[in-house]
């Protein structure tokens, strides 16, 4: 087992928020290093398994996201109610059949966030710490997700999340997007391996623009400026005043690959009523394109990281801009000792 798999498999990891598996049969898909990863709303209950029928192996889902039952287009097998149907199932003679099982994974939920893991070490709310209050407030406070993007980033995945954790790239890779915030130097808040990074919004017409919005939202929590939220270990949140949210994961490919499995999702949040939501399209699809162009520029940017720039050690040369990179080292580092000496597992 690699390092990858080990953190992928004894973590909490956000998937999505509850809007978007709102009816039966809704589904959202993810790629990662043990393969693809489905979550599904089963009749009202949310189950996570891994896309794969058990019978021959053929793939449920080739969509992202949508609606549809859990059915497979090979032979018919179907998930449902939380047990297989086996089209003429009397055929299955030589086999104990009804031991015929989905592989699937833990669901726990902080607020309106859904958290799927294979085996973790502890408790969701172990995981979270004092972060757990922020995520409940923020799910309570979402009412849409607007956008879905997926793709995969060039680069390995603690290089693209290093990237994520520190401001200093901006002003270079982000000028006519990120930067034109003029984000204040902020302050750091750490909470066992999780971080935060709070920045006032240093362009004064700007901010009195998204400080007049306020009156559009029926929200009961927000941080008037920006915001960026670190779930060790794969998982960021980001937002702006608290109009919106932007959830990103980073999800390792498979072992060998310099590949990140890229996620995000863009939430809009809840407004005072249905003419609030029109006069804020414009908004939200201005902030729709924002997102899209940083994230893009961050994959341009990390190809250029090979695989071998990054290590588990301090930063040689740190800045005082780059002090999450080494809380982000370090927790790996710790992470990955305990998970060795409780597990017996290899190094490499």
């Amino acid at each position: 087992m690699n390092l990858d798999q080990i953190l992928f498999e004894r973590h909490w990891h956000l998937a999505c928020h509850r809007r978007e598996l709102s009816n039966d049969g809704d589904f959202i898909k993810f790629d990662s290093v043990l393969g693809e990863i489905v979550l599904f709303n089963d009749g009202g209950e949310i189950v996570a398994f891994d896309n794969k029928c058990p019978h021959r192996g053929a793939r449920l889902y080739a969509d992202s996201h949508g609606n549809r039952p859990a059915t497979c287009g090979y032979h018919g097998w179907t998930y449902k109610n939380g047990t297989i149907i086996v089209p003429e199932k009397e055929r299955f003679k030589s086999c104990d059949i009804a031991k015929a099982r989905f592989n699937t994974f833990q669901i726990d939920w902080c607020g309106d966030f859904v958290f799927f893991a294979v085996a973790p070490r502890g408790g969701l709310y172990e995981q979270l710490g004092k972060t757990a209050e922020i995520l409940e407030n923020i799910s309570f406070n979402i009412d849409r997700r607007i956008d879905l993007n997926r793709y995969d980033y060039e680069c390995y995945w603690p290089l693209v999340v290093e990237n994520a954790l520190e401001p200093y790239h901006i002003p270079v890779v982000h000028a006519d997007t990120l930067a034109t915030l003029q984000l204040g130097e902020g302050e750091n808040v750490f909470d066992g391996g999780n971080s935060i990074w709070y920045a006032p919004v240093g362009e004064a017409r700007l901010g009195k623009q998204l400080s007049r919005l306020r009156k559009l939202f029926n929200i009961d929590y927000q941080y008037e400026g920006y915001m960026s939220l670190y779930i060790f270990p794969f998982t960021m949140i980001s937002s702006t005043y608290g109009y919106s949210y932007s959830l990103q994961n980073f999800f390792p490919a498979a072992h060998g690959e310099s590949r990140t499995r890229f996620t995000s999702r863009l939430y809009a949040s809840s407004t005072t009523g249905e003419k609030a939501a029109r006069a804020l399209d414009s908004f939200f699809d201005s902030t729709l394109l924002m997102n899209r162009q940083v994230f893009d520029e961050d994959h341009e940017v990390c190809k250029l990281l090979p695989r071998d720039s990054w290590s588990m050690e301090p930063l040689k040369f740190a800045s005082d801009l780059e002090s999450k990179i080494l809380h982000f080292r370090q927790t790996y580092r710790e992470s990955i000792c305990v998970q060795l000496a409780n597990h017996q597992l290899p190094k490499s």
